[in-house]
């Protein structure tokens, strides 16, 4: 584990108090009419707390995540991208006031910033310097000048999605040991360091999102996965830090998906691809709290689905999104992200937030096309954008010229809304697209739950290990199970026609033995919650019963039955509501108006011990 050493401490009423606890709250002067959580998500959109949706308008404010490349002195500008130094802090913050940068990002009509950091800057001890125009912040260490932005931005009602953006304090991102989650460190500790850096902003409730990884990709020797149940899942780590967030640190933050950036090797002789979040449609995340997923994407012109964007080496024949025809174009951008949020009544449906998107001043004709596309892709689908970077370096129109805005060294500044800035009529009209407004009504949700590789126990009211040995898969406590799958280990959970059934002040029941009033699968052992409980789980050894886990109910609940086996095929409902939560893998699923009321299974003939069979029962 990681220790945290912080430079500073103070004793205040008998309490040690460190700098973590400073910045938290936002200050009495503070917009009361800016972006505030808890935020939550309704199908695709994303809702406040009264139900209206909240739309992200977003840009990326770099620079505590790194903008050194790796050698050399980081004080140095030749060895910073594009000479653009932040010392280790929010770009800018040499050149401009803070309180000016925050103005500038407001006026330009961004209603939230994501606002990257690397995990070497919560325990860099090495004092801050070279940031002029804010003398008052030299001689602090990297996370008090954050704790210093996240303050600004939320005091001028601008929403804060923390990101996760690499690793050590350097430009990303490349084959450069920021590849993923674990790369530098080990799982365990970039956990931990989430649940430090979302208890650290609790008290804040302008801090509304955790963006969880950046850009997890292949390193030297290994790709990331999605499900595999190995040290390189992405799947199953960002499960596990959502729910650590959630039940550990602050359940009011939106949890940030990214998909899978990059996999295989680029050549072209073998297999490489960008899958980003196509593999959501067969696998997407459950986590503790429903409600709070939102899945993210990149999408920059000179990348492709399976090209990586460089030039000479690592360059690959494959088209480039700015190569495209606009229809192929959005048909590919669909299909690797969209997908997920204009897909209604799926259990990976949910809102996507283009994270990054971007594009120079200076840029050539093909990109331009592209831009042009790209916006308009965003104000067709309805989506959740954050335009990277907001801030760059100006001088003489010379160097990057990416940003929005672009100051120079005596912090006067070009815009994005110059007369001659092509890109100023299409971030205007992007901006200016508010696309569904007012309030969202309420949707039915459905959840997937796997249990191939360990365990999927999404509640916080049932206990953990509630059948020890065997592989357990429990909804989320607002839900309750309604699907399951022959093998495969599948669930499907829902909230549909009745949400929150679990009565308050109830433990979960575990039912191991058969005891029914009706033998509702005649030949085989059928375990059965009583009247009055529903099922919220099941387990299995292999693919085999263990037991079923029951709740009682806050309705009554002892309706019709039903049986529908999934021995030979599937039974689920014609519409396909909820989607294929297991797949290759028959299934049983009960209607919307029903509830999962028991499991049937045989030993004999060579059935193995599978769920064959789901009672479904009327709810009220």
């Amino acid at each position: 584990m990681k220790m945290r050493v912080f430079a500073t401490v103070a004793l205040i009423v008998g309490v040690l108090v460190t700098p973590a606890t400073t910045f938290h709250a936002p200050s009495a002067a503070a917009d009361p009419g800016g972006l505030h959580g808890p935020l939550s998500t309704r199908g695709r959109y994303i809702v406040d707390a009264d139900g209206n949706r909240v739309k992200l308008k977003s840009g990326n404010w770099h620079g505590s995540s790194g903008t050194w490349e790796g050698n050399g002195d980081d004080e140095d500008p030749a060895n910073n991208f594009a000479q653009e130094i932040g010392h280790r802090a929010p770009l800018g913050l040499d050149r401009v006031r803070m309180d000016k940068l925050v103005g500038d990002f407001k006026a330009l009509g961004l209603n939230s910033i994501r606002l990257p950091f690397s995990n070497e800057m919560i325990t860099d001890n090495r004092a801050v310097t070279g940031l002029t125009a804010n003398p008052e912040l030299n001689g602090l260490r990297p996370i008090e000048v954050f704790d210093r932005a996240v303050k600004a931005l939320t005091d001028a009602g601008l929403g804060v999605i923390l990101n996760n953006h690499t690793t050590s304090t350097r430009w990303c991102c490349a084959v450069d040991g920021n590849e993923r989650w674990n790369s530098g460190q080990s799982w365990d500790e970039w956990i931990e360091d989430w649940e430090f850096m979302a208890a650290r902003y609790k008290g804040n409730s302008g801090v509304i999102g955790a963006d969880l990884r950046n850009e997890v990709r292949r390193d030297t020797w290994d790709n990331p996965n999605w499900g595999q149940g190995d040290s390189n899942d992405w799947y199953d780590a960002a499960q596990e830090a959502g729910d650590a967030i959630l039940s550990a640190a602050n359940p009011d933050l939106l949890i940030m998906i990214e998909g899978l950036n990059w996999m295989g090797i680029p050549t072209d002789l073998t297999w490489h691809e960008r899958p980003m979040l196509e593999p959501l449609k067969r696998l997407s995340e459950t986590l503790v709290h429903s409600h709070k997923v939102v899945y993210a994407a990149h999408f920059y012109g000179y990348i492709g689905p399976n090209h990586t964007g460089a030039s000479g080496w690592g360059e690959t024949h494959n088209p480039r999104f700015r190569d495209m025809s606009r229809s192929d174009l959005f048909q590919s951008m669909n299909d690797l992200a969209a997908y997920v949020a204009t897909t209604p009544d799926r259990h990976f449906t949910a809102p996507v937030w283009i994270s990054e998107f971007g594009i120079g001043k200076d840029a050539e004709a093909a990109d331009k096309a592209w831009f042009a596309n790209m916006v308009d892709f965003l104000i067709e689908k309805d989506l959740d954008f954050a335009y990277w970077p907001i801030v760059g370096f100006q001088k003489q129109d010379q160097g990057n010229q990416w940003g929005l805005l672009r100051y120079d060294t005596d912090g006067s500044m070009r815009s994005v809304t110059d007369a001659d800035d092509w890109r100023g009529a299409h971030v205007r009209r992007l901006l200016a697209a508010n696309g569904q407004q007012g309030q969202i009504a309420p949707v039915r949700t459905w959840s997937m739950l796997n249990g191939i590789h360990e365990d999927d126990n999404r509640s916080l009211r049932a206990a953990a290990d509630w059948d020890s040995g065997a592989h357990k898969l429990v909804c989320p406590d607002d839900q309750r199970l309604i699907g399951i799958s022959a093998r495969g280990q599948g669930g499907l959970c829902t909230d549909a026609t009745q949400g929150d059934l679990w009565k308050p002040g109830t433990t979960a029941v575990k039912v191991s033995e058969e005891k029914v009033s009706t033998d509702w699968a005649s030949g085989f052992t059928k375990y059965q919650c009583a009247d009055g409980q529903f099922m919220i789980g099941y387990s299995l050894r292999g693919d085999g019963m263990s037991a079923i886990l029951c709740a009682p109910g806050s309705i009554a609940l002892a309706g019709a039955g039903r049986t529908l086996w999934d021995d030979r095929g599937d039974s689920r409902p014609a519409s396909g509501e909820g989607g294929d939560y297991a797949e290759g893998y028959y299934k049983a699923q009960c209607n919307a108006d029903e509830y999962a009321a028991g499991i049937a299974f045989s030993w004999a003939n060579s059935r193995h011990g599978h769920p064959d069979a789901l009672y479904c029962r009327k709810l009220g």
